[in-house]
C-alpha cells in the first residue's frame, strides 16, 4: 500500500502547497444546520477509507502534502495519522470539532486550539506547527486568532480566503504571505486566488475545483506560479472523493448542490492536477515564503526587511 513512481521531469519548478482538510461528510459546515455535534458519535465514519485513497494517490504522484485534521477525527482513528506520518506527510490542526473562530471568544479558541494540537502530536508523535481554521474562518473580526496561534508558538496559518464568499472571505487581506503579527514569526499562507481584470477569483480548490472544468484550475496556478511567481495553495476534502457517502435529504438545497456536484469526477482531476505541478507540504511552503511576506494586520502592510 502507497508505494512510490518517480516524479515526472517536466513539472514546474515552483513547489506548490497541497493540503487536506481532514474532516468527515457530516462534519462540514454545510450540513450545520442539519446534522447535531451530538450525533457525531453514532454516525459511521468513511474518513479512513478515503484518506488510504488519497495516501495512494499521492503516492503514485510522488508528492507530499499537509494533513490539517480535526482533533476530533484524531481521537477515533489514531491508526489513519499514523499512516499519514509514515508516508512523510505533515499533520497539522483544524481545530477540535470544526467549529468556525468567530463563533469563539480569544478564551474559547485558545483550548480548542490547544486541546486539537495535544491531541494531533499524541497520535502523530511529531510536533504539530501549522493551523487552518475551519471553513477559512479567520476575518476581519477575530484580529485576536493570529496573535493567539503566535503566542502558542505556531509556525504557519493558512487561514484566510481573501475573496468576499458567503460563507467566509477577508477581501482586504493579501493575497500572498503575510505576517498578521508584527513582532512574531507567524506567517499566514492564505489560499490561493486568481486576478481576472480587477476581480479576485476563488481558485485554491474545494467545491470551485469540483464544479468548474479543470482548465480553470490550470490557468489559475499557471497564473500564480507563472505571472507572479509565487505557489498556489490548494486543498480538498477526504468526503470529496468519496461519490457513495449517505445523503442529507433534510438539508437545504443549496448545501446539497453545494457538497454533492462533482463527487464522481474529483478523483480523477485530483490526479491530472498532482501529475501536472509540483507539490510540497505547507510547512515547507511556509519556510520558503516567510523571507518574503509582507507585515499585514489588517490595517497597513510593508515588506518585512527583518525576515
Amino acid at each position: 500500500m502507497h508505494g512510490t513512481v518517480p516524479a515526472s521531469n517536466d513539472k514546474p519548478s515552483i513547489i506548490n502547497g497541497l493540503s487536506v482538510d481532514v474532516e468527515d461528510w457530516f462534519q462540514v459546515g454545510a450540513f450545520e444546520n442539519s446534522i447535531r455535534r451530538g450525533d457525531w458519535d453514532g454516525i459511521k465514519t468513511r474518513v479512513a477509507g478515503n484518506i488510504d485513497r488519497i495516501l495512494d494517490l499521492f503516492a503514485e504522484a510522488d508528492v507530499k502534502a499537509t494533513f490539517f485534521t480535526l482533533g476530533w477525527v484524531a481521537e477515533r482513528h489514531p491508526a489513519m495519522i499514523r499512516w499519514i506520518v509514515d508516508a512523510g506527510h505533515e499533520i497539522a490542526s483544524h481545530g477540535y470539532d470544526h467549529a468556525r473562530v468567530f463563533t469563539f471568544d480569544r478564551a474559547q479558541f485558545a483550548e480548542d486550539i490547544r486541546k486539537a494540537r495535544a491531541i494531533l502530536e499524541d497520535a502523530s508523535g511529531q510536533r504539530v506547527t501549522g493551523y487552518r481554521a475551519p471553513s477559512f474562518s479567520i476575518d476581519a473580526r477575530t484580529p485576536w486568532a493570529f496573535e493567539e496561534l503566535a503566542e502558542q508558538g505556531y509556525a504557519y496559518s493558512s487561514s484566510v480566503a481573501p475573496i468576499v464568499h458567503d460563507h467566509y472571505g477577508w477581501r482586504e487581506a493579501p493575497r500572498f504571505a503575510f505576517r498578521p503579527v508584527a513582532d512574531a514569526d507567524l506567517v499566514e499562507i492564505p489560499v490561493t486566488t486568481a486576478m481576472f481584470g480587477n476581480r479576485r477569483l476563488a481558485a485554491g480548490g474545494g467545491g470551485f475545483f469540483r464544479v468548474l472544468p479543470y482548465a480553470f484550475s490550470r490557468w489559475a496556478i499557471r497564473q500564480v506560479n507563472t505571472n507572479e511567481g509565487r505557489p498556489a495553495v490548494f486543498y480538498f476534502h477526504p468526503w470529496e472523493v468519496d461519490p457513495d457517502q449517505p445523503r442529507v435529504p433534510n438539508a437545504p438545497l443549496r448545501s446539497r448542490l453545494r457538497h454533492y456536484t462533482g463527487l464522481d469526477k474529483m478523483a480523477g482531476k485530483l490526479g491530472e492536477l498532482v501529475r501536472e505541478f509540483s507539490w510540497g507540504r505547507m510547512d515547507r511552503i511556509a519556510r520558503n515564503e516567510a523571507a518574503r511576506a509582507i507585515v499585514w494586520s489588517g490595517e497597513k502592510a510593508q515588506l518585512d526587511t527583518a525576515a
